[in-house]
């Protein structure tokens, strides 16, 4: 049963993903228990943080024993990923949006599928990228209505960012994944990510000076 103490701060959540996928790699390596120090040193995260982490959602794991991995793993998967599979679309099938489609996500297959990219572009329109088929964005609020998506990432250029972000949300979007530098003003309830190319960029160039 999962007790979660207190409202998880952002960088918890941010590390997540990583917790699963160290797990999930652990149990293809048929490894039945890990030590806080272990995942540490897998993922370059103190085991102070990694304690700190675990503890927002009650005991995970036993003190001189570690954390049972399928256990660990059966967590992420019901509680922080969820069962259910999301339906995604992608909106902007430039450069980016179609390495993005490219991409292999095989460690999500079961979580989530990308019924559909979404362009203005008529060369596009109609073909296809990694199996899935590019629609005129016209489109969009068909598709999303009758794709049960509830998922979109947004690769377009700036100043259609915040336009269309709102068609999405009218549209029954409830996150968005946004690559765009734009900011975003959009309802509350929306959650956005945002993921500047950019600032990641800049954040490393800083790091690797101050080495």
């Amino acid at each position: 049963m999962v007790n979660i103490k207190k409202k998880i701060p952002n960088a918890t959540m941010k590390r997540l993903p990583l917790y699963y996928r160290y797990f999930k790699q652990a149990e293809e390596a048929a490894t039945d228990r890990v030590s806080s120090k272990e995942i540490s040193e897998a993922l370059d995260i103190d085991s102070a943080t990694i304690r700190r982490d675990f503890s927002y959602f009650g005991e995970l794991g036993r003190k001189g024993y570690g954390y049972n991995v399928k256990s660990l793993l059966n967590f992420f998967m019901e509680h922080i990923q969820g069962n259910d599979k999301k339906n995604i679309v992608l909106v902007g099938v430039g450069n980016l949006g179609s390495a993005l489609l490219n991409y292999k996500f095989n460690n999500l297959s079961d979580k989530m599928n990308v019924v559909a990219g979404l362009d203005n572009n008529d060369d596009l329109v109609g073909t296809k990228i990694n199996d899935v088929t590019i629609h005129h964005s016209d489109d969009l609020e068909s598709i999303i209505e009758n794709g049960n998506v509830e998922v979109a990432i947004l690769t377009l250029p700036v100043s259609a960012s915040q336009e269309m972000a709102e068609r999405l949300v009218d549209a029954g979007i409830k996150g968005i994944l946004n690559f765009t530098p734009t900011r975003l003003d959009l309802d509350k309830k929306i959650y956005v990510h945002n993921i500047d190319l950019g600032v990641e960029l800049q954040a490393l160039f800083f790091y690797m000076k101050n080495l």
